[in-house]
């Protein structure tokens, strides 16, 4: 792909993955017997459209959603059994009919997507929503739609992974992940009730299903099944039944956006629906193998972060799916792999790339000069990228990433694992391929790292977050900045700098030993890391607007003269130094005004600062500023 000129220094070098992700397959038939695959498409817009495969030809269809999917996308979804597929994400419920071809019904409600979905006995379909357990009902017979609103309250953000209903129609969903519960719901009334006792709720989700007896049945947590903590659930009632061995689980097609439903109605069996190359593999009830190319369009998936190789390229990673890109701007070529989980935050150092990712908080380390091969969790040397380390639950989505000026550590902090709270962070020796996992009771208790600098005494500094696990609860108010001994992992010292802050987003050198940082997205600071004083801070969001963001954002970029720009979302700041006796000394301004929203940034790469804006790689000359 040819580079394009945006003018006023920035290039336009194309889309890193151009690819979409499945949100949801099932194998079904369009109502004449002929087989058909639907799927719900997700790129970096959000969940777009519906694509219809034909399952003999490979011929496809591509149905737009009847709303804007707003950046969000599917995280449940259910093939009724009356061969009607169903979703409810960005505040909208909708059934596709593939009889018709075409989407038959959808209604706006409360906030926001389903994690779980379940058909009753009498055909209507229920949906439970994140992030406060509302509940949404579909009755395709009459064509009517309930939305209850929330029905069950916290104050963390509740998934809700299994639905179910029992005969006599009262519905059931398991809500997670900071404390376990079940929740029944009876249709009528709208009348909710919360099941189990305080003492019975764990860290985690619950479970429910319904059994082929009527009843549906529950575990207070998950992932216990072998156990006798069992529970009958029926209108409304929860009786404790100790081990349940036999259990007949009604057949619903329905899952979480993993949902892969292979089996077609006339036996045929879908073996494979690729979207990345595009590829459909169906096992006929002959035994003979179809192999079908499809296509359907993208705009790909959206940038996680990237940085500088040592090779000269542009590198990084893209989620959904989870991808690596290498861009050669010298030659103006891609280069895309699949990638080991989804590339969080990425550093170069020296010869070698560093990457934080999610899940599990792994650690890798590629040689850009080497041979790329596979990756897995059973390590080795012959492994590029090479597997380090996991650190969940401690760190599950990391989110800043360094290497200390010598290379002899790699350090690597985030947010802990689902319904956790207080993340942790890494220190890992690559002299003794060792590592000391810091918890969130070693640091800043209920906190975690979101942005990490070495000091010029080889201490590192720690910005924090409030920010829980994803769906954890938030217990602390006001987010520090602390300073930890490398080699011990001793914290030397810890304090609020600024009021009123909920996360560090960034840490910079400045000069003179100095620190720059942004909080909140907005707030520019200097902070004397010597005298432990806050020299100077301000508001830059009515002036420039705010930062550029990501779960690794890489505000901060060296220019090739030592100077020190700012990506922020309507373009490029630069830092100007206006001596001691100024007040104040350090001033902002916007030095480049993007044609594109400005997102995961940024590195310097032969006078070029580059960046991410959903799924396409930008950059801009300095020299033009």
């Amino acid at each position: 792909m040819a580079r394009e000129n945006l003018g006023n220094g920035f290039l336009h070098h194309g889309v890193a993955t151009p690819v979409s992700n499945h949100r949801g397959t099932v194998a079904t038939d369009d109502g004449n017997g002929r087989n058909i695959v639907l799927l719900w498409l997700f790129d970096h817009r959000g969940g777009y459209a519906l694509l219809e495969i034909d399952a003999h030809t490979g011929q496809s269809r591509q149905i737009p959603m009847p709303f804007d999917p707003g950046g969000d996308c599917p995280f449940a979804s259910i093939l009724s059994s009356r061969n009607r597929y169903y979703t409810h994400f960005n505040n909208h419920f909708c059934e596709y009919d593939p009889d018709k071809g075409e989407f038959t019904f959808h209604a706006e409600t409360v906030p926001q997507m389903t994690m779980g979905m379940t058909e009753d006995d009498n055909g209507r379909i229920w949906s439970a929503t994140y992030p406060n357990s509302a509940v949404a009902c579909y009755d395709p017979t009459q064509r009517e739609f309930r939305d209850y609103g929330s029905v069950y309250g916290q104050n963390w953000r509740q998934y809700q992974r299994f639905v179910a209903a029992d005969e006599a129609g009262w519905v059931y969903f398991a809500v997670g992940n900071t404390a376990s519960q079940i929740v029944a719901l009876k249709p009528d009334s709208g009348e909710a009730l919360p099941l189990l006792q305080e003492a019975a709720r764990g860290q985690g989700t619950a479970y429910v299903y319904r059994d082929e007896d009527g009843a549906v049945y529950g575990l207070p947590l998950a992932g216990t099944e072998d156990g006798d903590t069992w529970l009958r659930l029926y209108e409304g009632q929860a009786e404790p039944v100790g081990t349940h061995s036999k259990r007949r689980p009604k057949a619903i097609i329905t899952a979480s956006q993993s949902l892969f439903h292979r089996d077609f109605p006339d036996g045929e069996q879908l073996v494979e629906c690729d979207t990345v190359d595009k590829r459909l593999v169906v096992d006929g009830v002959d035994g003979q193998r179809r192999e079908l190319g499809f296509d359907y369009s993208s705009e790909g998936a959206h940038l996680m972060g990237l940085a500088a190789a040592s090779d000269a390229t542009i590198c990084g990673g893209t989620a959904f799916p989870m991808r690596f890109f290498q861009y050669d701007p010298g030659a103006d070529e891609w280069t895309n792999r699949a990638s080991f989980g989804q590339w969080n935050t990425v550093r170069a150092h020296q010869d070698r790339f560093f990457v934080g990712g999610y899940t599990g908080g792994f650690l890798l380390e590629w040689d850009p000069a080497q041979p790329w091969v596979e990756t897995t969790k059973a390590g080795g040397p012959e492994q590029n990228p090479r597997w380090w380390r996991e650190t969940a639950q401690t760190i599950n989505r990391p989110h800043c990433l360094r290497v200390t000026a010598d290379g002899r550590y790699v350090l690597l902090g985030g947010t802990p694992g689902y319904g956790y709270t207080g993340g942790g962070l890494l220190i890992w020796d690559r002299q003794t391929a060792a590592g000391n996992l810091l918890e969130h009771t070693d640091m800043v208790p209920e906190q975690a790292p979101m942005s990490l600098l070495e000091l010029a005494d080889g201490a590192l500094l720690v910005g924090s977050t409030v920010a829980p696990g994803t769906g954890g609860e938030q217990k602390a108010s006001l987010a520090e900045l602390f300073t930890v001994d490398i080699p011990s992992g001793a914290v030397i010292w810890r304090a609020p700098l600024l009021d009123d802050v909920q996360s560090y987003h960034d840490l910079y050198a400045g000069p003179e030993g100095l620190v720059f940082g942004f909080a909140d997205g907005h707030r520019f600071f200097v902070f004397d890391p010597v005298a432990r004083r806050l020299l100077q801070q301000g508001d830059v969001q009515q002036r420039l607007g705010t930062t550029n963001g990501q779960q690794g954002p890489r505000i901060f970029v060296r220019g090739p003269a030592e100077e020190t720009f700012v990506l922020l979302q309507r373009g490029i700041a630069r830092i100007y130094d206006d001596g001691a006796g100024a007040e104040p000394r350090f001033r902002l301004d916007l030095v480049a005004e993007s044609p594109v929203p400005v997102g995961p940034g940024g590195d310097l790469l032969d006078g070029r600062i580059y960046f991410g804006s959903g799924s396409h790689l930008y950059s801009w000359e300095v020299t033009s500023s």
